[in-house]
């Protein structure tokens, strides 16, 4: 796959958005498992909750831990587009996201590789991205339709901040950079009601520990 005709021309550098990256069939998949995990598995946050795969980034080091099969199949299928260049994910964050819930505005940060590739299942969200100061001001949107695969790098990884609303409902609007670039019709004033999404955040740590949790 040429990940360079998936680029969204209309967002700072780089974005690259890939509607359909995986079947339905393969997001069923997906969520059979994500929902087959002990509850002890998830992490409960105050506005969503979420689970860890491969360790948990730390600035002194991750140590690593098993990553199951059924997730490791989407890892390397990212990993073929050479999008982390010669280094292979090796961390994934699944990510629950209920309508109405969301994310505060961050960065992701210097633990990982600057590039981070999120498969999306079971609903669309918009992605935000604002100005790293006190003004805060919108750069652009992303509409991330399911079964789809959004790749952020560059300046849209490291410069600016990335935000998901706490709202039920989006509304396309001009801001929306990929826009053209999504698998179904959408125009500016469309109304997109949310339901329960579960993505998949696959990025590599750039610091692992030499220890092992397991034989």
């Amino acid at each position: 796959m040429d990940l360079s005709s998936f680029q969204v021309l209309q967002a700072p550098a780089t974005v690259y958005y890939i509607p359909n990256f995986i079947t339905p069939e393969e997001e069923a998949h997906i969520l059979k498992n994500v929902y087959a995990v002990p509850k002890p598995k998830w992490t409960c946050l105050s506005k969503r909750r979420l689970q860890d795969y491969g360790g948990v980034p730390h600035e002194k080091g991750m140590i690593p831990e098993p990553i199951p099969s059924w997730l490791t199949k989407y890892m390397e299928k990212v990993a073929q587009l050479n999008v982390f260049a010669a280094n292979k994910p090796n961390q994934v964050l699944v990510n629950e996201y209920l309508p109405g819930q969301g994310i505060m505005p961050h960065t992701d940060g210097p633990l990982f590789y600057p590039t981070i590739a999120t498969i999306s299942c079971g609903s669309h969200t918009v992605l935000e991205f604002l100005e790293n100061n006190e003004t805060r001001t919108k750069v652009c949107q992303l509409l991330l339709e399911k079964c789809s695969l959004v790749v952020i790098k560059d300046d849209m990884y490291s410069k600016y901040l990335h935000s998901i609303k706490e709202v039920d409902f989006d509304v396309v609007d001009e801001g929306c950079a990929n826009l053209l670039n999504c698998g179904k019709q959408y125009v500016v004033g469309d109304k997109i009601k949310r339901d329960t999404r579960v993505s998949l955040t696959i990025r590599n740590v750039t610091k692992v520990l030499k220890i092992k949790l397991w034989k």
